[in-house]
């Protein structure tokens, strides 16, 4: 962006030629091997990239004094931590290779190469939902467009902008834009919370919701992730309103294990289909190392978070924690075992593996190991796994140590620190507080003191309104760079936790017996 402004010179930007677009399947470049969210933000990237147009700055504004030196002399970044020295080398010596060749490639294959981006943006353009259901590819987009000389009006841009359009929030003192909206999953944690809650009141909005989510399952679209896995039907749930070519796998994993307690409760059929189909996505999307990937399936290419572009480290959509744990608590709830699902017995697995020695879980896409932990400790006591298990009391031991002494419990958002040297602790929010008490409460520890005062916290701290407040932050769009607030957190995971306490505490085993 800065050097289209002409504020950096194209020397400090990576070379992504856009004839990767070319690349066949088996390159180790090909798009396919990066994440997404990557993937679409990068295929309208490199079309601006090849064509190094100059951005309208009518007003003249420029940013220098944001600089210690003059900023025509910034090159490149420099090596990430993340990073290693010999793969960030090698790539680094490609780069100044790239630079030296590409203003000599035939001017047909980069003519062909800008024609396969511009349409596989089109095949996923998305409607007014936009490219990939987020900003980056949508922005990139817009301005791809504008560089090929295509009008306002010219339907793909239109509806793109429109798209843009969609994430502003605009109220009488503030405005911002959002990343993405995120309507599945929020409506499906509620309606979890509403099941929990239970009652005449409860029971009706939480069926509702339900209904709502019925239609919104991709039954129909073999997106991107069918690349890897061109034998398995779809069947998700993507996280945005429509985003038929990317959903994700925690979205159809709450989904589903919420169709299926209503399925439970009721005695109904109407979620058959549906529950059948999210599940059979969701085992054919299990990653050969016995986890599971927000969107992908097998993006273990770790070589290229060393390329220049990946500074921030997040190319990738590797099996993670909290996911895998999401996926082997829906398969539990639907009565499968270790004993008698090789699927579940390797997610279990994973999760031993990925235990770290202080007893948490790493939580990508939750503020962090409070939420990998909540999150491994419903999986495992979904899969059978007994209580006095080393595994769970180790977790137990840890979310008991990082109690704060008002009763609840916070995580800051520099535990994801790559040097990672134990919990760093933060003020209390209501969310964190709902998932360390969900997380003991599924491994057995309904009747310890430290569970009681965190309920009775979030009892304390309920407002007027019968909700809870939060500031911070508590959920990840990428660690170390950028973090969320879910409006909805504070809400539906307090309501939650308090309803699962007060069930437990009513009935004589005092077992969760549901995924999550």
């Amino acid at each position: 962006m800065l050097a289209m402004f002409g504020v950096l010179t194209w020397r400090s930007v990576p070379v992504l030629p856009v004839e990767i677009m070319l690349l066949p399947l088996w390159s180790p470049f090909h798009i396919n091997r990066i994440s997404y969210w990557a993937r679409t933000t990068i295929v309208p990237l490199m079309v601006l990239a090849a064509l190094k147009p100059r951005a309208k700055n009518v007003s003249g504004i420029g940013i220098d004094e944001l600089f210690l030196q003059e900023p025509h002399s910034v090159g490149m970044t420099a090596k990430a931590p993340h990073q290693s020295w010999g793969w960030f080398l090698l790539f680094r010596g490609l780069d100044s290779v790239l630079r030296v060749v590409e203003p000599l490639f035939p001017k047909k294959l980069r003519a062909r190469a800008i024609d396969s981006a511009v349409a596989f943006i089109e095949e996923r353009l998305n409607g007014e939902d936009g490219l990939g259901a987020i900003y980056p590819p949508m922005a990139n987009a817009v301005m791809m467009y504008e560089v090929l000389g295509k009008p306002a009006d010219y339907p793909p841009r239109a509806v793109t902008r429109r798209a843009l359009d969609r994430l502003l929030v605009i109220g009488e003192h503030e405005a911002y834009c959002q990343p993405c909206v995120s309507p599945v999953w929020d409506t499906s944690l509620t309606c979890h919370a509403l099941i929990e809650a239970g009652g005449n009141e409860a029971l009706p909005p939480a069926k509702q919701g339900l209904d709502w989510l019925l239609p919104k399952q991709v039954l129909d679209v073999k997106g991107d992730w069918a690349v890897k896995r061109p034998e398995v039907r779809p069947g998700g749930w993507a996280f945005q309103y429509n985003n038929a070519y990317y959903p994700d796998l925690d979205d159809t994993a709450v989904v589903v294990m919420a169709m299926d307690r209503t399925r439970r409760a009721t005695q109904s059929h109407e979620y058959d289909a549906a529950i059948a189909r999210g599940r059979e996505w969701i085992e054919g999307m299990q990653s050969r190392d016995g986890g599971w990937a927000a969107f992908d399936v097998n993006n273990l290419e770790y070589y290229l978070n060393n390329i220049p572009f990946s500074d921030h480290g997040a190319l990738l959509d590797p099996p993670t924690e909290d996911v895998t744990a999401r996926c082997v608590s829906m398969l539990a709830q639907l009565g499968e075992t270790a004993q008698n699902s090789e699927s579940v017995a390797a997610g279990v697995a994973f999760l031993r593996r990925t235990q770290l020695a202080e007893g948490s879980w790493y939580g990508r896409w939750g503020l962090n190991y409070i939420y990998g932990t909540w999150s491994s400790l419903c999986a495992l006591n979904a899969a059978g796994v007994d209580h006095r298990d080393p595994a769970i009391r180790k977790a137990v031991d840890w979310l008991l140590s990082i109690q704060n002494k008002d009763g609840g419990w916070g995580e800051d958002a520099a535990s994801y620190r790559l040097d990672y040297k134990g919990f760093e602790g933060a003020p209390t929010t209501a969310s964190q507080t709902a998932w360390a008490l969900l997380g003991l409460m599924a491994a057995g520890e309904i009747g310890h003191p430290a569970v009681a005062r965190g309920v009775e916290y979030l009892i304390a701290t309920q407002s007027q309104k019968g909700l809870w407040d939060e500031q911070r932050y508590t959920a990840t769009g990428f660690p170390r760079v950028f973090y969320l607030r879910y409006h909805g957190y504070p809400k539906f995971f307090p309501l939650w936790a308090l309803a699962r306490y007060r069930n437990l505490r009513n009935t004589n085993s005092r077992v969760v017996g549901v995924g999550m």
